[in-house]
């Protein structure tokens, strides 16, 4: 089993910044991908950011250049580093985990998501 910790959700004014971390523990054999996911009211669930093992990102272009997602290998620890915040990144943003856990068995596990809200 997996566990999904998320922390540094919150209220900003816009042009604020917020750090999201999301640690995960458990029978972790391998960390192979973490990312951030969000969902506003009445939208879909959509990719933020993500990260492999090695270091490759990837983006979403709604978020270029203002966030910056990094992890920590040895934490399994995933950061979301959020600048130049803007009422439209108000939304529940949820850490994801792929990897292989246990007895070699490969999940996909779900933070339960931590709110984040941008005020203009």
């Amino acid at each position: 089993q997996v566990q999904l910790v998320e922390s540094g959700g919150g209220l900003v004014q816009a042009g604020g910044s917020l750090r999201l971390s999301c640690s995960a523990s458990g029978s972790i054999f391998s960390n192979d991908y973490m990312g951030w996911y969000r969902q506003a009211p009445g939208n879909q669930r959509e990719l933020v950011a993500s990260i492999t093992r090695s270091g490759s990102t990837n983006v979403a272009e709604s978020v270029k250049g203002r966030f910056t997602i990094s992890r920590d290998n040895a934490k399994n620890t995933v950061y979301l580093q959020m600048n130049s915040l803007k009422p439209d990144d108000t939304a529940v943003y949820y850490c994801n985990f792929k990897g292989t856990v246990g007895i070699l068995s490969y999940r996909e596990v779900w933070g339960q998501g931590t709110m984040v809200t941008v005020s203009s």
